[in-house]
């Protein structure tokens, strides 16, 4: 009887030894797991105006006739949009809001921003929408009010410009109300204010 019980609490001992390594071993597994990076939003736009030097001079237009206009960018890693900021110096609803791609000139998404404040900035939360590392996007609005800003002395800028992740590669407009790509240039002023929330994405 005493060989049978010592042998009992032989397999017993075995037992919990087995059960604690395996315990340690998982433990070590989910300690070793590298959680994902959750990186900071950010939007381009007031870097760009700092770049670009259209943050010296800003002239207000209300009810100046429809434009399609907005600026060209390109992420430099992967990423998503979060949300659009809008600003404009008069009340406005239902402006449409268009992502395309510059390649295809085509429309990728439309977002509607329901109501806007004369003089103060929107926040419009969309369904995240991913942007792939350094393809040419455009984002554009349609409206007849909108901040014109440029440099003192009315001097063209020089693209691209950096600001943060995001490299702005111009700025483009077209007349009209119709949901057309924008085909004209310009480089010595930024009319607006429309941008994205971007964040960059493992």
């Amino acid at each position: 009887m005493k060989k049978s019980n010592s042998l009992f609490g032989k397999n017993i001992k075995n037992f919990a030894l087995a059960l604690m390594a395996t315990f340690a071993i998982s433990c070590s597994k989910s300690d070793d797991a590298v959680p994902e990076k959750i990186y900071e939003e950010e939007n381009p736009l007031a870097l760009y105006l700092q770049g670009s030097g259209f943050n010296a001079a800003t002239t207000n237009f209300i009810n100046s006739g429809n434009y399609e206009f907005g600026y060209r960018f390109s992420p430099k890693v992967k990423g998503k949009i979060n949300a659009i900021t809008f600003k404009i110096p008069d009340n406005a609803t239902n402006t449409r809001v268009t992502i395309w791609d510059n390649a295809t000139k085509t429309v990728l998404k439309t977002i509607t921003i329901p109501t806007t404040t004369a003089n103060m900035e929107s926040k419009t939360a969309i369904e995240p929408f991913q942007l792939e590392a350094n393809k040419e996007y455009l984002i554009t609005y349609n409206g007849n009010d909108w901040y014109k800003r440029n440099k003192v002395d009315n001097s063209d800028s020089t693209y691209p410009i950096a600001s943060g992740n995001i490299s702005i590669l111009g700025y483009q407009w077209i007349g009209g109300s119709t949901q057309t790509y924008p085909t004209n240039l310009s480089s010595n002023y930024y009319a607006g204010d429309l941008s994205i929330v971007f964040q960059q994405m493992n």
